[in-house]
Protein backbone atom coordinates (compact mmCIF):
# COMPACT_ATOMS: atom_id res chain seq x y z
CA UNK A 1 0.00 0.00 0.00
CA UNK A 2 1.26 3.45 -0.92
CA UNK A 3 1.98 5.95 1.85
CA UNK A 4 -0.79 8.33 0.74
CA UNK A 5 -3.34 5.49 0.63
CA UNK A 6 -2.23 4.34 4.07
CA UNK A 7 -2.68 7.82 5.56
CA UNK A 8 -6.15 8.04 4.01
CA UNK A 9 -7.01 4.65 5.52
CA UNK A 10 -5.80 5.75 8.95
CA UNK A 11 -7.97 8.88 8.82
CA UNK A 12 -11.02 6.71 8.20
CA UNK A 13 -10.48 4.77 11.46
CA UNK A 14 -12.23 7.49 13.43
CA UNK A 15 -15.42 6.76 11.49
CA UNK A 16 -15.55 3.17 12.80
CA UNK A 17 -17.93 2.34 15.60
CA UNK A 18 -16.86 0.38 18.69
CA UNK A 19 -17.90 -2.99 17.27
CA UNK A 20 -16.00 -2.40 14.06
CA UNK A 21 -12.89 -1.32 15.97
CA UNK A 22 -13.05 -4.48 18.08
CA UNK A 23 -13.41 -6.57 14.94
CA UNK A 24 -10.46 -4.78 13.33
CA UNK A 25 -8.34 -5.28 16.45
CA UNK A 26 -9.20 -8.99 16.53
CA UNK A 27 -8.41 -9.41 12.84
CA UNK A 28 -5.04 -7.65 13.18
CA UNK A 29 -4.17 -9.80 16.20
CA UNK A 30 -5.05 -12.99 14.32
CA UNK A 31 -2.99 -11.98 11.32
CA UNK A 32 -0.11 -11.14 13.64
CA UNK A 33 -0.44 -14.55 15.28
CA UNK A 34 -0.48 -16.27 11.88
CA UNK A 35 2.70 -14.43 10.81
CA UNK A 36 4.42 -15.39 14.07
CA UNK A 37 3.41 -19.03 13.63
CA UNK A 38 4.81 -19.06 10.07
CA UNK A 39 8.07 -17.60 11.41
CA UNK A 40 8.31 -20.28 14.09
CA UNK A 41 7.50 -23.06 11.62
CA UNK A 42 10.09 -21.98 9.06
CA UNK A 43 12.73 -20.88 11.58
CA UNK A 44 14.95 -23.92 11.02
CA UNK A 45 14.75 -23.94 7.21
CA UNK A 46 18.15 -23.37 5.62
CA UNK A 47 18.87 -22.18 2.08
CA UNK A 48 18.77 -25.83 1.00
CA UNK A 49 16.57 -27.84 3.37
CA UNK A 50 16.52 -31.63 3.21
CA UNK A 51 13.72 -33.45 1.47
CA UNK A 52 11.70 -35.22 4.22
CA UNK A 53 10.90 -38.05 1.80
CA UNK A 54 14.37 -39.06 0.58
CA UNK A 55 16.84 -36.72 2.32
CA UNK A 56 18.06 -35.16 -0.92
CA UNK A 57 19.33 -31.56 -0.91
CA UNK A 58 18.73 -30.87 -4.60
CA UNK A 59 15.49 -28.89 -4.35
CA UNK A 60 13.66 -26.15 -6.16
CA UNK A 61 11.15 -23.67 -4.85
CA UNK A 62 7.63 -24.73 -5.80
CA UNK A 63 5.40 -21.78 -4.98
CA UNK A 64 3.74 -20.74 -1.74
CA UNK A 65 0.69 -22.37 -0.19
CA UNK A 66 -1.06 -21.14 2.97
CA UNK A 67 1.84 -18.66 3.39
CA UNK A 68 4.33 -21.54 3.62
CA UNK A 69 7.12 -21.93 1.09
CA UNK A 70 6.85 -25.22 -0.81
CA UNK A 71 9.77 -27.13 -2.31
CA UNK A 72 10.07 -29.85 -4.92
CA UNK A 73 12.71 -32.55 -4.73
CA UNK A 74 14.62 -33.03 -7.97
CA UNK A 75 15.28 -36.68 -7.11
CA UNK A 76 12.00 -38.16 -5.82
CA UNK A 77 9.81 -35.39 -7.33
CA UNK A 78 7.78 -35.00 -4.12
CA UNK A 79 6.75 -31.56 -2.92
CA UNK A 80 6.79 -30.49 0.74
CA UNK A 81 6.87 -27.58 3.17
CA UNK A 82 8.14 -27.07 6.71
CA UNK A 83 5.11 -28.88 8.20
CA UNK A 84 5.47 -32.04 6.13
CA UNK A 85 5.92 -35.13 8.32
CA UNK A 86 5.18 -33.19 11.51
CA UNK A 87 2.17 -33.79 13.80
CA UNK A 88 0.70 -30.43 12.78
CA UNK A 89 0.67 -31.13 9.04
CA UNK A 90 -2.63 -30.26 7.30
CA UNK A 91 -4.10 -28.51 10.35
CA UNK A 92 -5.89 -25.25 9.58
CA UNK A 93 -6.41 -21.92 11.36
CA UNK A 94 -2.74 -21.17 12.05
CA UNK A 95 -3.75 -17.81 13.49
CA UNK A 96 -5.24 -19.69 16.47
CA UNK A 97 -2.31 -22.01 17.17
CA UNK A 98 -0.55 -19.66 19.59
CA UNK A 99 -3.72 -19.05 21.67
CA UNK A 100 -4.22 -22.83 21.69
CA UNK A 101 -0.69 -23.48 22.96
CA UNK A 102 -1.38 -20.92 25.69
CA UNK A 103 -4.47 -22.97 26.59
CA UNK A 104 -2.19 -26.02 26.88
CA UNK A 105 0.14 -24.09 29.15
CA UNK A 106 -2.84 -23.08 31.30
CA UNK A 107 -4.09 -26.68 31.46
CA UNK A 108 -7.46 -25.77 29.96
CA UNK A 109 -10.05 -28.42 29.24
CA UNK A 110 -11.08 -29.30 25.69
CA UNK A 111 -14.21 -27.13 25.93
CA UNK A 112 -12.39 -24.22 27.57
CA UNK A 113 -9.69 -24.25 24.89
CA UNK A 114 -12.35 -24.41 22.16
CA UNK A 115 -14.17 -21.42 23.60
CA UNK A 116 -10.98 -19.38 24.07
CA UNK A 117 -9.66 -20.04 20.56
CA UNK A 118 -12.97 -19.89 18.72
CA UNK A 119 -12.89 -23.43 17.33
CA UNK A 120 -15.28 -26.37 17.55
CA UNK A 121 -15.06 -28.80 20.46
CA UNK A 122 -14.07 -31.68 18.15
CA UNK A 123 -11.37 -29.50 16.60
CA UNK A 124 -10.04 -28.67 20.06
CA UNK A 125 -9.89 -32.38 20.93
CA UNK A 126 -8.09 -33.19 17.67
CA UNK A 127 -5.62 -30.35 18.16
CA UNK A 128 -4.86 -31.38 21.75
CA UNK A 129 -3.57 -34.80 20.79
CA UNK A 130 -1.83 -33.60 17.63
CA UNK A 131 -0.05 -30.87 19.64
CA UNK A 132 0.91 -33.42 22.32
CA UNK A 133 2.10 -36.11 19.90
CA UNK A 134 5.76 -34.98 19.93
CA UNK A 135 5.96 -34.05 23.66
CA UNK A 136 4.65 -37.54 24.47
CA UNK A 137 7.79 -38.99 22.86
CA UNK A 138 10.27 -36.43 24.19
CA UNK A 139 11.75 -38.04 27.30
CA UNK A 140 15.13 -37.96 28.95
CA UNK A 141 17.38 -40.46 27.22
CA UNK A 142 19.73 -41.07 30.14
CA UNK A 143 19.95 -40.35 33.84
CA UNK A 144 22.98 -38.82 35.52
CA UNK A 145 24.22 -38.81 39.10
CA UNK A 146 21.55 -40.06 41.48
CA UNK A 147 18.45 -41.40 39.72
CA UNK A 148 15.21 -42.21 41.51
CA UNK A 149 12.65 -44.69 40.20
CA UNK A 150 9.20 -45.53 41.48
CA UNK A 151 5.83 -46.63 40.15
CA UNK A 152 2.63 -44.68 40.34
CA UNK A 153 -0.82 -45.94 39.42
CA UNK A 154 -3.75 -44.55 37.45
CA UNK A 155 -7.26 -45.94 37.50
CA UNK A 156 -8.10 -47.52 34.14
CA UNK A 157 -10.53 -45.32 32.23
CA UNK A 158 -12.57 -45.89 29.09
CA UNK A 159 -13.61 -42.25 28.96
CA UNK A 160 -15.03 -41.34 25.55
CA UNK A 161 -15.72 -44.91 24.42
CA UNK A 162 -19.23 -45.81 23.35
CA UNK A 163 -18.94 -49.47 24.30
CA UNK A 164 -17.39 -50.41 27.62
CA UNK A 165 -15.82 -53.82 28.36
CA UNK A 166 -17.26 -53.64 31.88
CA UNK A 167 -20.09 -52.04 33.81
CA UNK A 168 -19.76 -48.28 33.99
CA UNK A 169 -18.67 -46.72 37.28
CA UNK A 170 -20.27 -43.68 38.79
CA UNK A 171 -18.51 -40.39 38.23
CA UNK A 172 -15.69 -40.02 40.69
CA UNK A 173 -15.93 -43.73 41.36
CA UNK A 174 -13.09 -45.82 42.65
CA UNK A 175 -11.68 -49.19 41.74
CA UNK A 176 -13.72 -52.23 42.69
CA UNK A 177 -10.85 -53.49 44.87
CA UNK A 178 -8.55 -51.64 47.22
CA UNK A 179 -4.85 -51.51 46.44
CA UNK A 180 -3.29 -52.53 43.14
CA UNK A 181 -5.39 -54.57 40.73
CA UNK A 182 -5.97 -55.02 37.01
CA UNK A 183 -7.94 -51.78 37.11
CA UNK A 184 -4.82 -49.84 38.04
CA UNK A 185 -2.44 -48.89 35.21
CA UNK A 186 1.18 -48.80 36.46
CA UNK A 187 3.50 -46.05 35.24
CA UNK A 188 7.21 -46.13 36.00
CA UNK A 189 8.65 -42.66 36.65
CA UNK A 190 12.42 -42.17 36.60
CA UNK A 191 13.94 -38.83 37.56
CA UNK A 192 17.42 -37.64 38.45
CA UNK A 193 18.40 -34.76 40.71
CA UNK A 194 18.83 -32.39 37.72
CA UNK A 195 15.18 -32.79 36.76
CA UNK A 196 15.62 -35.14 33.78
CA UNK A 197 12.43 -37.19 33.65
CA UNK A 198 11.21 -40.27 31.81
CA UNK A 199 8.05 -42.28 32.36
CA UNK A 200 6.68 -45.47 30.89
CA UNK A 201 3.28 -47.12 30.94
CA UNK A 202 3.75 -50.70 32.06
CA UNK A 203 1.73 -53.90 31.93
CA UNK A 204 3.06 -55.03 35.31
CA UNK A 205 5.52 -54.13 38.06
CA UNK A 206 7.83 -57.12 37.91
CA UNK A 207 11.42 -57.41 36.73
CA UNK A 208 10.32 -58.55 33.27
CA UNK A 209 8.30 -55.36 32.70
CA UNK A 210 10.58 -52.80 34.39
CA UNK A 211 14.10 -53.83 33.32
CA UNK A 212 13.67 -53.32 29.53
CA UNK A 213 12.65 -49.65 29.98
CA UNK A 214 14.81 -48.81 33.02
CA UNK A 215 18.02 -50.41 31.79
CA UNK A 216 18.75 -48.09 28.81
CA UNK A 217 18.37 -45.03 31.08
CA UNK A 218 21.04 -46.03 33.57
CA UNK A 219 24.71 -45.54 32.83
CA UNK A 220 27.25 -47.66 34.70
CA UNK A 221 28.10 -44.81 37.12
CA UNK A 222 24.49 -43.93 38.01
CA UNK A 223 23.34 -44.44 41.60
CA UNK A 224 19.82 -45.86 41.64
CA UNK A 225 17.44 -45.09 44.50
CA UNK A 226 14.15 -46.98 44.78
CA UNK A 227 11.73 -48.28 47.35
CA UNK A 228 12.19 -51.73 48.84
CA UNK A 229 10.56 -53.67 45.98
CA UNK A 230 12.53 -56.84 45.23
CA UNK A 231 12.34 -56.26 41.46
CA UNK A 232 14.69 -53.28 41.65
CA UNK A 233 17.30 -55.24 43.58
CA UNK A 234 17.35 -57.87 40.85
CA UNK A 235 17.44 -55.25 38.10
CA UNK A 236 20.32 -53.33 39.71
CA UNK A 237 22.30 -56.57 40.07
CA UNK A 238 21.65 -57.50 36.44
CA UNK A 239 22.71 -54.04 35.24
CA UNK A 240 25.66 -53.76 37.61
CA UNK A 241 24.65 -50.36 39.03
CA UNK A 242 24.92 -49.11 42.60
CA UNK A 243 21.55 -49.42 44.30
CA UNK A 244 20.22 -47.85 47.51
CA UNK A 245 16.68 -48.96 48.40
CA UNK A 246 14.71 -47.20 51.13
CA UNK A 247 12.26 -49.20 53.20
CA UNK A 248 9.26 -46.88 53.40
CA UNK A 249 7.15 -49.52 55.13
CA UNK A 250 9.51 -49.36 58.12
CA UNK A 251 9.60 -45.58 58.13
CA UNK A 252 13.01 -45.27 56.45
CA UNK A 253 12.79 -42.35 54.03
CA UNK A 254 16.43 -41.24 53.69
CA UNK A 255 19.70 -43.16 53.82
CA UNK A 256 23.05 -41.46 54.46
CA UNK A 257 21.42 -38.09 54.00
CA UNK A 258 21.34 -38.29 50.19
CA UNK A 259 19.68 -41.52 49.10
CA UNK A 260 15.90 -41.21 48.90
CA UNK A 261 13.01 -41.14 46.41
CA UNK A 262 11.44 -37.90 47.58
CA UNK A 263 12.23 -36.16 44.27
CA UNK A 264 10.31 -38.66 42.15
CA UNK A 265 7.50 -38.93 44.69
CA UNK A 266 7.09 -35.14 44.69
CA UNK A 267 6.88 -35.23 40.89
CA UNK A 268 4.20 -37.95 41.08
CA UNK A 269 2.25 -35.82 43.54
CA UNK A 270 2.39 -32.75 41.27
CA UNK A 271 1.38 -34.87 38.28
CA UNK A 272 -1.69 -36.32 39.96
CA UNK A 273 -2.74 -33.00 41.45
CA UNK A 274 -2.50 -31.42 37.99
CA UNK A 275 -4.54 -34.23 36.40
CA UNK A 276 -7.47 -33.67 38.79
CA UNK A 277 -8.68 -30.76 36.63
CA UNK A 278 -9.51 -33.18 33.80
CA UNK A 279 -11.83 -35.35 35.94
CA UNK A 280 -10.30 -38.56 34.72
CA UNK A 281 -7.93 -39.29 31.83
CA UNK A 282 -8.73 -41.91 29.22
CA UNK A 283 -6.16 -44.71 29.42
CA UNK A 284 -5.72 -44.62 25.62
CA UNK A 285 -4.40 -41.05 25.91
CA UNK A 286 -2.44 -41.44 29.14
CA UNK A 287 0.96 -41.08 27.41
CA UNK A 288 -0.14 -37.75 25.90
CA UNK A 289 -0.96 -36.33 29.31
CA UNK A 290 2.29 -37.65 30.77
CA UNK A 291 4.19 -35.91 27.96
CA UNK A 292 2.13 -32.75 28.50
CA UNK A 293 3.19 -32.61 32.14
CA UNK A 294 6.83 -33.38 31.33
CA UNK A 295 6.84 -30.49 28.86
CA UNK A 296 5.49 -28.07 31.46
CA UNK A 297 8.06 -29.27 34.01
CA UNK A 298 10.92 -29.01 31.48
CA UNK A 299 10.24 -25.41 30.57
CA UNK A 300 9.26 -24.36 34.08
CA UNK A 301 7.60 -21.03 34.82
CA UNK A 302 9.16 -19.32 31.78
CA UNK A 303 7.30 -21.37 29.17
CA UNK A 304 5.94 -19.33 26.26
CA UNK A 305 3.41 -20.27 23.57
CA UNK A 306 6.14 -20.21 20.91
CA UNK A 307 8.25 -22.71 22.89
CA UNK A 308 5.23 -24.95 23.28
CA UNK A 309 4.50 -24.74 19.54
CA UNK A 310 8.05 -25.73 18.60
CA UNK A 311 7.81 -28.65 21.01
CA UNK A 312 4.59 -29.71 19.25
CA UNK A 313 6.42 -29.53 15.91
CA UNK A 314 9.17 -31.77 17.29
CA UNK A 315 11.79 -29.05 16.72
CA UNK A 316 12.79 -28.62 20.37
CA UNK A 317 15.17 -31.56 20.53
CA UNK A 318 17.25 -30.33 23.44
CA UNK A 319 15.42 -28.85 26.41
CA UNK A 320 17.00 -27.09 29.34
CA UNK A 321 16.31 -29.31 32.30
CA UNK A 322 14.57 -27.50 35.13
CA UNK A 323 14.89 -28.74 38.68
CA UNK A 324 11.53 -28.84 40.41
CA UNK A 325 11.04 -26.51 43.34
Amino acid sequence: MKTLDFKTWLEQLNALNRGQKDRLRTELERRGNADEVIRLIEHDLQEKPLCPHCGNTQLQRWGVSCKLQRYRCRQCRHTFNALTHTPLARLRHKDRWLPYTQALIDGASVRQAASTCGVAKNTSFKWRHRFLSSPARQKAGQMHGIAEADETFFLESFKGKRQLPRKARKRGGKAAKRGTSVEQIPVLVVRDRDGATADFRLTGVGTREIEPVLGPLLAADVILCTDGAAAYTVIAKNLGVEHHPVNLAQGVHVRRGAYHIQNVNAYDSRLKQWLLRFHGVATDYLESYLGWRRMLERFGKDILPGMCLRAALGKERHFQQVTAT
